[in-house]
């Protein structure tokens, strides 16, 4: 126990002392919110990458999915790297960081508004943003707190508290550049820990080809009947498996707490760089989590269904009867993991209320310092919130982990993927069509929460439900933006003209005509 506590509290004093070191790059809006524009390769890459992978997706998707299709499990990872990571940073990176810097915006919703010429997208953008973000922050704390409780066995209210204060302290301290650099360092960690714990899993087994002998072993009637299903290459529901693809890769091009990393690039060289960093680092990640995850059932021998404790109980019960020392980097990865992520949601939705919801429309007059405070204030809220709404959900069992995060996932990528994507490169994009992808993507996933029994079989799944918003949005956006009038051409042209600059560079990065 005192190594384990001893790890938490290093843990825990660098991630403030950070804070407390880089303040001084928090003085404004724009330094607290985007580092002053000015973060580099590593930092940014890292930061994009600890956002997406949290304890959602190391104890509540690798477990779920994993137990859901075994090895096969290992193709969400992928797609976590080549569509979640390389795709984004090659397609979206670059005119991002262009366009958002010659709108002057800082936020998702403030980029819709600037875009599109509209006020009111801006709002409801924000609504969108600050509602779907809760849910998702919340199942953070709930897959930490099934580590937690292994390890330490303590109430799940300390490991709240400890956590959401932790993270408070050094994202108001000192913003999105502190952020970035725990998130480097938080990655590190993640990096060393999930290549631990995948050799001390396949060693418990005997190794990894004894590993996946006895997984071929493995029968469940009520999922396939097929034997060695789970060691198979596309495993037992291969349309599901591609769901969850899609869901949890796709998924990222709209989630603001991703997008907002291309804000803060420092320079082309930094799109090159961060692109390789990023796509590595959920390769080993991503990968890492699902292929761990691909194993559960051999530590539940003839269970068959959903194993005793549920699927968020599996990885913790992988990993229940290895050293002191393997569990105590176990639990620190998993909190590093949620912290990072939890630094990032709070940091996008409190900005993104401040700037796009009070300011100017709630407070007619917010001056810098006022901005400041009032995101700081909202981060306190944000935090507070979501640990009041996990503490309620694990005391009561409303949902799985992956349920909540797949309902944020889907609205908040179903209402934003399509707008943003072809607001970046397509002139006729409208704001009738961003309204509709809006309304469609928020109000698929809410009717999915509540009426989920009235959908389609293969619908009624959160996870399916938010690829589908995300396809279909699209489709809309096209289709209703060549149905209905031509957007303003005047405020088209003026955001498009950014990309139409000239840029002088040496002929070692370009050999010209």
């Amino acid at each position: 126990m005192f190594l384990k506590v001893a790890l938490l509290v290093v843990f825990f004093s660098v991630t403030v002392l950070v804070g407390v070191r880089f303040r001084g790059r928090a003085a404004d809006v724009k330094g607290f919110v985007l580092g002053g524009r000015s973060v580099g390769p590593w930092l940014t890459a890292f930061a994009y990458g600890t956002s997406y992978f949290s304890a959602v997706v190391f104890v509540g998707y690798a477990g779920q999915f994993g137990w859901k299709f075994g090895l096969s499990a290992t193709w969400i990872g992928l797609g976590n790297a080549f569509i979640g990571s390389l795709l984004p940073w090659v397609i979206l990176g670059r005119r991002t960081r262009v366009m958002t810097r010659h709108l002057n915006s800082a936020t998702m919703p403030e980029f819709f508004g600037k875009r599109y010429g509209s006020t009111n997208l801006k709002i409801a953008a924000s609504i969108i943003v600050f509602v779907f973000l809760i849910p998702y922050t919340a199942s953070l704390y709930n897959g930490l707190s099934r580590l937690f409780e292994m390890a330490f066995h303590v109430d799940f209210t300390i490991c709240i508290i400890a956590m959401a204060v932790l993270t408070g302290v050094y994202v108001i301290a000192g913003g999105y550049f502190a952020t970035a650099v725990n998130d480097f360092i938080q990655g590190i960690v993640m990096l060393v820990g999930i290549c631990a714990i995948i050799g001390a899993v396949l060693s418990s087994k005997g190794g990894f080809t004894a590993a996946i002998a006895e997984l071929a072993h493995v029968e469940d009637a009520g999922v396939s009947g097929t034997p060695g299903v789970f060691a198979s290459f596309f495993g037992p529901d291969p349309i599901g498996l591609l769901g969850v693809v899609l869901l949890t890769s796709l998924g990222t091009w709209g989630l603001p707490q991703m997008v907002q990393k291309f804000y803060a690039i420092q320079s082309e060289k930094a799109i090159h760089k961060g692109t390789i960093i990023s796509t590595f680092f959920a390769l080993v990640i991503a990968g890492g989590c699902y292929f761990l995850g691909g194993f559960g059932r051999l530590f539940f021998p003839g269970v068959t269904g959903t194993p005793g404790g549920g699927f968020d109980a599996i990885i913790p019960a992988m990993l229940s009867g290895f050293s002191d020392l393997l569990i105590g980097i176990v639990v620190i990865l998993v909190l590093a993991a949620s912290m990072s992520t939890l630094s990032s949601l709070v940091m996008a939705s409190s900005s993104t209320f401040t700037l796009d919801f009070l300011k100017g429309h709630i407070v007619k007059k917010m001056d810098d310092k006022k901005q400041l405070i009032s995101i700081r204030l909202l981060i306190v809220v944000f935090i507070a919130i979501s640990a009041v709404i996990a503490v309620l959900q694990y005391k009561r069992g409303i949902a799985f982990i992956a349920q909540l995060m797949g309902i944020s996932w889907g609205a908040l990528a179903g209402s934003f993927l399509a707008p943003f994507l072809y607001g970046l490169y397509w002139k006729r994009t409208n704001k009738i069509a961003v309204w509709c992808s809006f309304l469609f993507g928020s109000l698929l996933m809410v009717a999915n929460m509540l009426f989920r029994d009235s959908f389609p079989t293969i619908l009624q799944s959160p996870i399916n439900s938010g690829a589908f918003a995300m396809l279909a949005g699209l489709i809309i956006v096209p289709v209703v933006s060549l149905l209905t009038g031509k957007p303003d051409k005047k405020i088209v042209d003026d955001c498009f003209s950014c990309y139409d600059e000239t840029v002088t560079v040496k002929l070692s990065e370009d050999l010209g005509s």
